[in-house]
């Protein structure tokens, strides 16, 4: 998978999960991975086309979120034993671990393609 469709569907997700979480809590806070997700939604065609600075702009706000999910809100989650979010946090935190995945291969291939020719 391509680093570009990959931070799409990180994006879609933390947008998406996070509307969801609104609805389902009616939490303001809830509308902070929609507001990265929108971040890295925008982002998306710069990646395709291999801005190698808003790449790594977008490797560092996959990392922030990916690190508030995972170590605080996945936890709690867990520990509430509501399905619902486990499920939203499982996925945002799936989706950021794909997409961070992807971009450190992009960055391994381009270093392979620099040193290559």
């Amino acid at each position: 998978m391509s680093a570009g469709n990959a931070n799409l569907i990180n994006a879609v997700t933390l947008i998406g999960m996070g509307i969801w979480g609104y609805q389902a809590t009616q939490s303001f806070t809830a509308f902070i991975p929609v507001v990265f997700g929108a971040i890295l939604l925008y982002m998306t065609n710069n990646i395709r086309i291999h801005n190698k600075a808003v790449a790594h702009v977008a490797v560092i706000l996959t990392l922030i979120v990916l690190l508030a999910i995972g170590f605080r809100i996945l936890p709690k989650a867990l520990a509430s034993g509501d399905n619902m979010k486990i499920l939203r946090a499982g996925s945002m935190t799936l989706t950021g671990v794909i997409a961070l995945i992807a971009f450190i291969k992009s960055f391994i291939d381009a270093k392979k393609a620099r040193t290559k020719g």
